[in-house]
């Protein structure tokens, strides 16, 4: 695929960067754009860009997708990976919902429109494990009825539902990606692996919400990465695909993340109780045969693997901050 062009939006971001940089190695042009929102600190943002500007290929716009021309950005784009957005299940109750509306929905919406007059070959929506809420069985498949139980998955879901729409009523080739708990180095500083490995590391409290009791699926950046990729390359894939990307695994309880987290850093993170919060399911876990059907995508990292490697990326990015 060298020589192609890809959009990648939220690219300052975790999984943003991450994918730029792999575009970048396997020869893509990539256009960047990032409003760099102060969801969580600007500093963590402009150090993902920095592993990119400068890079053959790479072009950096710093543009609000609620309003700027996205048409402008869209053409010539032949690839569109689109995982901006606005993250956060516990973070869009209340008045708080406005920008998720915006940002998950309108911004998406706005995208495919360019995407469908553009002609992109392919347009890479990032969902969440998020729509399904409390799913009706574990592993959960794409045909399992979707039901969000935060106003966060209400919008992701929002975001596919007009992927698919765009898909079955303009012939867009939209493919939806519905991630389970991404990890590893780059990690979000909000997200709860960062937030444990940092306190195991630095004695600061980390809040547990519940008993602990919570069972996750854990998917490493890399296989994320892999992922977005051959959803943007692979051929013959069906206009509104829906799919799993997870970790592979059985899931793994918040305390068992705990035990996995004090081995690894050699101190027990110290933890500061709180009730479980609205809006978090009480597992996820994916069934990702399709993935592995329709991309020939398997997850390679198990979470001990990847909690050993973004914990030796959290010492070094202490120590270098220090």
């Amino acid at each position: 695929m060298s020589g192609q062009t890809a959009l990648v939006t939220g690219v300052a971001g975790f999984i943003g960067s991450a994918t730029a940089r792999r575009l970048l190695d396997d020869g893509w042009r990539v256009v960047g754009v990032d409003c760099l929102t102060d969801y969580y600190d600007a500093a963590q943002k402009r150090a993902n860009l920095a592993t990119l500007e400068g890079r053959d290929g790479f072009a950096f716009r710093q543009d609000d997708l609620a309003i700027t021309d996205v048409g402008g950005l869209v053409d010539g784009a032949d690839a569109v990976i689109h995982l901006a957005g606005q993250p956060g299940v516990r973070a869009s109750w209340g008045a708080s919902f406005a920008p998720y509306l915006e940002m998950n929905v309108l911004v998406t919406q706005r995208l495919l429109e360019a995407a469908r007059v553009a002609g992109v070959d392919r347009f890479v929506y990032a969902s969440s494990s998020s729509v399904y809420g409390r799913a009706e069985r574990y592993p959960t498949r794409e045909t399992d009825l979707p039901a969000p139980i935060s106003p966060y998955g209400v919008t992701k879901l929002g975001g596919e539902h007009l992927a698919r729409l765009y898909a079955a009523n303009f012939g867009v080739p939209t493919v939806s990606l519905r991630y389970f708990t991404v990890f590893g180095p780059g990690q979000r500083p909000d997200m709860a692996m960062h937030k444990l490995i940092r306190s195991a590391l630095m004695g600061t409290p980390f809040p547990l919400y519940g008993d602990g009791s919570a069972v996750r699926d854990f998917t490493f950046i890399g296989d994320v990465v892999d992922a977005n990729v051959r959803a943007a390359t692979r051929p013959g894939v069906e206009p509104g695909t829906v799919l799993n990307i997870g970790g592979g695994s059985d899931g793994i309880t918040m305390r068992e993340v705990i035990d996995v987290v004090a081995r690894e850093v050699g101190v027990a993170p110290r933890l500061e109780r709180h009730k479980a919060m609205p809006g978090d399911p009480a597992r996820t876990g994916a069934d990702t045969a399709r993935a592995r059907e329709v991309l020939g995508w398997v997850p390679g990292t198990d979470v001990v693997e990847g909690i050993a490697r973004q914990a030796a990326w959290q010492r070094h990015l202490l120590s270098v901050t220090a």
